[in-house]
């Protein structure tokens, strides 16, 4: 298949970008390289630069690149920045998508794969969380993301268009060349891993008394190998609209387990940091996977934590600076 893949320079959309590749899709890229990095893009892909915010130029690289299928990563995605900055996500995240969506009208494009987040639920009042669980986001993030799963009801109503919506909890882990480099970085385990580089001063762990067993927060991680599977999985399902579809384990790991697997993976201690709880932060967050299972036929078989670690670890050794520095040249069709 010929797959626009927008957001394809960031963490996860790199990886679907390489995979696509390797299995012999023709891909391209839109992405503005706001948070991305142009050389995480596998060689064989086309490289469209464009900002979603612009309408014009979104249509036309959809009518230049004409695809059969687009998977949708590009967003902005930082909760503090989006509750501190709402413009910027609305107009991203929710203009930018219909902007998107309206181009692919224009083209007779009628598959999208979108990347949706667990967010939309806000603070769940059961776990693990299920599809039709209510969906009350808490935060601007949250909710541009709902909007757009609203627009992709709407459209597949209007206009036949067929979609899947996948809802992420927390994604982990790298693959030999691709890994995960954000500036600001805010996800736990790279947050870990730069304190055991010495690039940080400390671990912050914010809540210990959390109705768990240890104390400290659970989270759902996924393998980003795992993650992308699921999307490749769902691109060649949509022969019929899937809708909303969670991503997750149904296994949580507590902040102090993380801590505890990064000491054991890196052979340093983690300098600790204990902060009060912060508002809004759940106690506990996993996903019932079943329809990914029934639907998709997913199972995840990297998103054990010790290999989420290790794989996020030896990356880091291999590219200390990240992408910035590393001048680590990305090959066609790695990280199978």
């Amino acid at each position: 298949m010929r797959i626009l893949v927008t957001g394809g320079a960031g963490y996860i959309g790199s990886v679907a970008v390489d995979r696509l590749v390797a299995r012999g899709d023709e891909v391209a890229v839109l992405d503005s390289l706001w948070r991305g990095h142009r050389s995480a893009i596998a060689k064989g892909a086309e490289f469209y630069a464009a900002d979603l915010r612009d309408a014009a130029r979104v249509e036309a690289v959809v009518r230049d690149v004409n695809p059969d299928a687009v998977l949708h990563f590009a967003a902005a995605t930082l909760v503090p920045e989006s509750v501190r900055e709402p413009s910027l996500y609305f107009s991203i995240n929710t203009s930018g998508s219909l902007n998107l969506l309206m181009a692919m009208l224009e083209a007779g494009v009628e598959r999208i794969v979108f990347s949706s987040t667990a967010a939309v639920y806000g603070v769940p009042q059961s776990m693990p969380v299920r599809e039709d669980d209510p969906t009350q986001p808490i935060n601007p993030y949250g909710q541009s993301k709902r909007m757009v799963e609203q627009i992709l009801e709407a459209f597949s109503l209007a206009y036949g268009l067929r979609y899947a919506a996948l809802r992420y909890f927390n994604v982990a882990g790298a693959t030999e060349y691709l890994g995960e480099d954000h500036d600001p970085e805010t996800h736990v385990i790279p947050v870990a891993i730069q304190v055991a580089m010495g690039l940080r001063d400390a671990f912050g762990i914010y809540g210990t008394d959390y109705p768990t067993p240890d104390g400290t927060a659970i989270r759902d991680y996924v393998h980003v190998l795992d993650l992308v599977d699921a999307h490749l999985r769902a691109l060649d399902r949509l022969d019929e609209t899937l809708g909303a579809i969670n991503l997750g384990t149904r296994d949580g790991v507590s902040v102090r387990q993380i801590v505890d697997a990064v000491e054991q993976v890196t052979e340093r201690e983690l300098p600790v940091r204990l902060e009060a709880r912060r508002e809004g932060d759940p106690p506990s967050l996993v996903a019932d996977s079943t329809k990914a299972s029934d639907v998709l036929g997913w199972t995840p078989t990297h998103s054990n934590l010790p290999e989420m670690v290790s794989s996020a670890w030896d990356w880091w050794q291999r590219h200390p600076a990240g992408y910035s520095r590393s001048r680590a040249e990305v090959p066609s069709a790695v990280g199978r």
